[in-house]
């Protein structure tokens, strides 16, 4: 056995560890690769996500129609002339069995009537339409118009529907037209006063720079005018058909003829509450699917 002499600088260097090589890896034993649960993955976290939008858009609907079947179920048992939610059901599935049979003028199925009544708001409708957007673009375009037209405006906008159809009826000398000519009057002014507030909340720049640019008239309203309203313009076209539902149901039960309105009075007067219920519930199913449509159609455009 040989010694070795502890030198200051060898002394250094076996306290350093230099010379000393480090121990060998130890063998690791190789673990099974972790199971990743299918809830922790994409496709599972894409599921939880999507059942539970799927609850909250559901679920608050259904509650909200259970609570109304079942207050309607209460009343129904509290007052003996209104029929249940089952009777009312049985009747609405008779109801809808022949929709356009056609027993003659006064007797014709509930089909026939709902087209009739669409058939008149279209038409009265698209007049207001065709004379209140053009109207609207005008009075909020001329300030002279605008104050020339406000105090008109005011005063007839208020007015109750069924008060114009007197007037419909005297003038027009039928029950067919002074029921268009009530939706006319009544789904105007929406559209005027909607699209008359676009126009004016149109930034002053933009008119400067058309004036600067001189342009047309024309070219005014088709690129300055008609893409900036266009918001406001849409947002009085469903507001208007709204009203003019509204009005078509009352406006028949006072003229008459095939429609809706007519239905639902002439159920009343042979004493069958259930077609009333049944005529409640499609006048609101009706109204709905009209103001959703012109909602979707509101959407493909581009307001940019």
């Amino acid at each position: 056995m040989s010694a070795v002499n502890a030198t200051p600088e060898n002394l250094n260097g076996i306290l350093s560890g230099e010379d000393i090589a480090p121990p060998p890896p130890m063998p690791t034993a190789t673990l099974p690769a972790r199971r990743v649960p299918y809830f922790e993955t994409e496709s599972g976290k894409h599921l939880v996500e999507n059942t539970l939008t799927l609850f909250r858009n559901t679920i608050p609907p259904l509650l909200g129609m259970l609570l109304f079947v079942g207050v309607r179920g209460l009343i129904s048992h509290s007052i003996k002339n209104i029929p249940g939610p089952v009777e009312t059901w049985t009747s609405a599935v008779a109801l809808f069995s022949d929709p356009f049979y056609d027993n003659g003028p006064n007797d014709q199925g509930i089909g026939w009537n709902i087209l009739n009544s669409l058939y008149r708001v279209g038409m009265g409708f698209g007049a207001a339409a065709a004379v209140g957007i053009p109207l609207g673009f005008m009075v909020g375009r001329f300030d002279f118009l605008n104050r020339m037209l406000s105090p008109i405006i005011s005063i007839l906008r208020p007015v109750s529907p069924l008060a114009w159809l007197p007037i419909g009826l005297l003038v027009l000398q039928k029950a067919e037209p002074a029921s268009i000519w009530v939706i006319f009057i009544s789904s105007i002014w929406p559209m005027v006063l909607n699209t008359a507030a676009g126009v004016q909340r149109i930034p002053q720049d933009y008119m400067n720079v058309a004036r600067v640019l001189n342009l047309s008239e024309l070219k005014v309203f088709t690129r300055i005018l008609f893409p900036a309203v266009l918001p406001y313009v849409l947002t009085g076209v469903r507001l208007s058909i709204g009203v003019a539902w509204l009005v078509i149901v009352a406006a028949e039960m006072l003229t008459g003829g095939v429609g809706i309105g007519f239905w639902v009075w002439d159920e009343w007067n042979n004493l069958n509450v259930a077609h009333i219920i049944i005529a409640i519930f499609i006048v609101g199913i009706v109204g709905l699917l009209l103001e959703q449509g012109l909602m979707l159609l509101a959407k493909r455009f581009s307001y940019e």
